[in-house]
Formats: C-alpha cells, structure tokens, sequence
C-alpha cells in the first residue's frame, strides 16, 4: 500500500468533514434564535437558504481560486450572490493581492466624457457612471465571523482611486499602477498598496504599523441602465507574467476546503450579529451604535462609510431604516440634495441583507431613473401594488425590509452640505395627496418597458461570455 496515498486521502477526508460541520454551523445561523437570523416565517426561511448558498457560490472562488502572484478581478457580489444590502447599480470586484509587490490594471471604456462632468452625446454607450478602485488591508467584511472586526485599526486603506480622477487615453484605454509607493518617474494612476499607521494594532501588537493591502475590490455604479457598459479589468502582478502556480497538493487541497467552510459560516454568523447588534434591526440593545441603529419607517443618522459601518465605498454618505407596511400602507421618502452627488441611489432588501428584485421587478432607483419634482425634492413610494407613479419602489411582497439611500462624492462634503432624508407613512389610496399635483401617471405598458430595460441591462452586466 502507498502510505504516502492513504495518508493524503485520510487528511482530505477529515478536512471534507471538518467543513461539512462548519457548513452546519452556518446552516443554523438561519432558524436558530441565539444565532440573531430575521424573525421565523416561511418566506424568511426559505430566502435564508437561499442567502446561504449564495455565500458558498461565492466561497468557491475565493477559497479555491485565489491567487496573489496572478490574480483575476472576480465579481465580489452578484444576482446570485447577494447580500449586505448590496446596491442594485453595482458591479462589486475584488482581487488579492500582495502589496509589497506592484501591479498593473489595464482597462478600456467607452464614453468616459461624464468623468470629468462634461456631456455626453445621446445615443452613445458610455462607462458605467461612477467607478472607484480601493487597495485595503485586512479581512473581507464579515470574514472573521466576529464583530470585533470593526474596531479601529482592525482593517485599513491604503489607497484608493475613483473616475473622476482615472486619466484616460483618447481610444477610451487606461492603466493604473498599485504599488507601496510612486516610483520617481512615474507620473500615471496609481493606488498605494502601503500604509504607515500610528497606533499599534487593536488586537495583535506584533503586527507592525506597516500596512500592505491584501486585496483590491471596487465598483462599477450604473446611472442609465441603457447606455452605460461595463468595463473589463485585467490586473498583473509586474514580473510574473507568464509564471503558473506550484502543482496543486493534498495540503493546499485541504487548507482550500477548510477555507471554504469558514468563509460560509463566518459570514453568516457576522452579517446576523451585524444586523441584530450595532444596526439595532429588531430593537436596540446593548451594542447598538447610538444614531446609527435602524428604526422602523424613520432614517437613522447619515454617516459616511467606515470599518464601524461594516464596510462599504469609502466615498459613499449611507442612511438606512426598515420599512414596516402593511397591504394598504405605503412609505413616501424625500430625499433633498444641497450638493448634487456624482451618484445617488435607493435600494430595498430582504431582512438577509439580498437585494430585492431589481432586475424583473422595481427594487431600487437611481438618479437618472427617479423623476425630481419642480420643488427639487425626490420622491420615492415603497408599496406592495403599482400606485401607478414614477418613483415607486416594489416591496417584493415583503411586509418589512431594509431601506438603503446612498451618495456618493468623491470628497466628503462638509455635513452642513450633506443631503436630508425622511419617510411618512401614508394609507395606500391617499398617496397621490401627499405628492404634487404635476405626478405623473405611469400606464401598465410605461412600467414594463422600465422592467425590460431593467432586464436587459442585468443580463448584459451579469454576462460569462
């Protein structure tokens, strides 16, 4: 008998069972109580298996392959992969990477004239709206499984590098250099891959000040869902073009395969306690951020993103709240804006953090699909039928879910500039009273052609080939 063989065959069968009772740990987070998922119901249990594999789609990736010396942008989340209330305008990227090593992403977009704040021409395709690259150092959100990941010095930014100051050539091409510092000469994009904090790490103080980035991640933000397309990224470590990876091993196999069972369950045990503790979704309690904590049909505090936050786009400015309706309730929002943002948006999602349904239904709105009054507020209705008006936003048929408006700027106003944001509550058939006189009437052949341009749009960003 080839001992060499029985051995790895017994280490990767007992690596195989390990995840198997990680993966139970991560299932329990669904209907288990002292696991903090959303209140028991049929819908909520069936999403939250949903929401589960979701995670292990993701997890595949990311544990069997990742590759710092010859990474590959991946998408981070995804119709199939949706969670932390993901934004509906969103392609969500990452990579990892060494950042003691240097990089190069190379990418070409169509029409970038909107960047730099001009006009672009009608009819004409153009990049995404917004687009922002970040090289970090530390986990992925919700990674650790542990809500200590949120104190400060816990993760850190080492650079980051948005559309508005991405030069690009006049073919539509650009490349951008990460690295731990500019070389001399160098005089194009770049990110920063090295940090040099003051204080010592929170909970490891051997971990030196210097701060490399592990991974890169960013967004694509959609404004006008028929015109704008997506951008392809390609990234290369410099030096290593043309190298391949060590033959896969039984060890590597059974690290991958632990991996993989942590990051399902740690995410599922974090974005619980998240919601449950400092976001105060069910009540406050000990643990919930003052001002910060989401209350129902009301809007907490706007704050910019952060650790604390669980993450996010560092240019963006969140708020968030649940809504609670009943069949004949709906919630009128106003949004007024002081500053106008390079992006605003507004997405509803289920009490897992998925996104509602924005691709076959109405879950979310953007500044270029919401219609603004002649006062210049913005006026949304979230309600569980067509009230046939511009700015409606589907429950889904949900009865409670997140509320999610985001602006996004890439240099944080001053707060006395931030926008406002506030919801009332109304009876179905009194909506119209509560909206000016000029509303539109949107007819039932007007919202399906919003639908098929939704439809269409999420097929080509989604797209394998």
């Amino acid at each position: 008998m080839d001992t060499g063989l029985g051995n790895s065959k017994e280490s990767l069968r007992e690596a195989w069972d390990e995840m198997i009772l990680v993966l139970e740990e991560a299932r329990n987070a669904i209907d288990q109580p002292n696991m903090m998922p959303p209140p028991a119901n049929d819908r909520n249990l069936a999403e939250g298996y949903r929401y589960l594999m979701g995670f292990m789609h993701a997890a595949v990736e990311r544990a069997f392959h990742s590759d710092p010396a010859r990474p590959q942008f991946r998408n981070a989340l995804s119709v199939m992969t949706r969670g932390t209330i993901d934004n509906a305008d969103a392609v969500y990227f990452y990579t990892p990477i060494d950042g003691r090593e240097q990089y190069l992403i190379r990418g070409c977009a169509e029409d970038t004239s909107h960047w730099q704040g001009n006009a672009t021409a009608n009819s004409v395709r153009t990049a995404p709206h917004y687009v922002i690259f970040e090289a970090s150092s530390g986990c992925l959100a919700g990674d650790s499984g542990d809500l200590s990941e949120l104190r400060p010095g816990m993760k850190t930014q080492t650079g980051r590098l948005d559309s508005s100051l991405i030069e690009v050539n006049p073919d539509g091409s650009f490349d951008i250099l990460l690295a731990p510092e500019r070389p001399t000469d160098y005089k194009g994009n770049f990110i920063c891959t090295l940090k040099t904090v003051n204080r010592a790490h929170p909970t490891d103080s051997n971990i030196k000040p210097e701060r490399y980035a592990n991974y890169v991640s960013g967004r694509q933000l959609f404004n006008d869902w028929e015109q704008e397309e997506a951008i392809h990224f390609e990234i290369t470590q410099i030096g290593n073009a043309g190298t391949h990876a060590p033959a896969y091993s039984p060890q590597q196999a059974a690290d991958d395969i632990r991996h993989f069972g942590q990051i399902v369950r740690n995410q599922m045990i974090f974005w619980n306690a998240f919601w449950t503790i400092p976001m105060g979704t069910y009540g406050e309690r000990e643990g919930t951020i003052p001002g910060i904590g989401f209350k129902r049909n009301v809007f907490n505090q706007i704050n910019a993103a952060s650790g604390a936050t669980g993450g996010g786009m560092s240019t963006n400015l969140y708020a968030g709240g649940i809504f609670e309706l009943e069949p004949d309730e709906a919630l009128i929002i106003e949004n007024r804006i002081q500053l106008q943002p390079h992006y605003v948006g507004f997405q509803l999602g289920n009490l897992w953090g998925e996104s509602m349904e924005y691709a076959n239904q109405i879950g979310s709105l953007n500044g270029h699909q919401m219609s603004v009054d002649p006062d210049g507020v913005i006026r949304l209705v979230i309600a569980h039928s067509d009230p046939g008006v511009p700015n409606w936003l589907d429950t889904n048929g949900h009865p409670e879910g997140f509320m999610s408006p985001r602006w996004a700027y890439s240099t944080t106003p001053d707060p006395e500039q931030w926008p406002s944001i506030s919801a009332t509550k109304v009876s179905f058939k009194d909506i119209r009273s509560h909206l000016p006189e000029s509303t539109a009437f949107v007819t039932q052949e007007q919202r399906s052609e919003q639908i098929r341009i939704r439809q269409r749009h999420v097929q080509k960003r989604f797209r394998a080939f």
